[in-house]
């Protein structure tokens, strides 16, 4: 390795997994699509699971959300036992990518927010997880990204200085707080253009 980055550090949706609850509900309760929108608006939806993320267990987040909006208790529920259906697949380029780094003996880590909870049943689905030395998992640590306290504890893992790690994530705000604490990053919009970026990093 003659490049100065020495580990990357890979976010998982929307990097390397596709995550889409719409898909779910649209499996399962296909004639909802409006009540869909409304719940996802209504309820919150993004800040509920950002809490999920977190490390709550669905037990307690469902009986908390159903409480708060009973007409949605279905769907709430709905979204627990079928949570699997929410990840539509992997990116494929992206996934060949990850091959080709490990290939190059870079040394691999997820940093995801993440429910510790449902992890479990992606990991067993998706084998390119074996690329990977270690993750930090928002639900295991209880700290979600931006937070530095997340970013911190995956420097202690990777034993390096942050200046020595490439970040890759699709949130800006991710990337934004890694850029403040000195991590090299790249803000993933496709496969395509990640490549691109790792050839002018000379990692590729």
């Amino acid at each position: 390795m003659t490049s100065p980055i020495k580990s990357i550090i890979f976010d998982f949706g929307g990097v390397l997994l596709k995550w889409d609850p719409r898909s779910l509900y649209r499996r399962h309760f296909p004639n909802e699509t409006d009540n869909v929108e409304r719940f996802f608006k209504e309820a919150d939806f993004a800040g509920w699971n950002a809490h999920q993320d977190k490390g709550r267990s669905f037990k307690d987040g469902v009986a908390v959300l159903s409480s708060q909006f009973p007409q949605y208790s279905h769907l709430i529920k709905g979204y627990h036992d079928h949570w699997i259906d929410s990840i539509v697949g992997m990116f494929d380029g992206t996934v060949e990518i990850l091959k080709q780094l490990k290939q190059k003996g870079y040394p691999l880590y997820g940093l995801s927010n993440w429910s510790a909870e449902t992890y479990p049943l992606a990991r067993e689905k998706y084998h390119f997880f074996d690329l990977l030395d270690d993750i930090v998992l928002s639900g295991a640590v209880g700290h979600n990204k931006p937070e530095p306290e997340i970013y911190h504890i995956m420097l202690e893992i990777i034993r390096k200085p942050a200046y020595e790690c490439l970040f890759i994530d699709d949130s800006l705000p991710n990337i934004q707080q890694a850029q403040r604490m000195g991590f090299q990053t790249i803000h993933f919009e496709s496969p395509e253009q990640l490549a691109t970026e790792l050839r002018l990093l000379n990692l590729l």
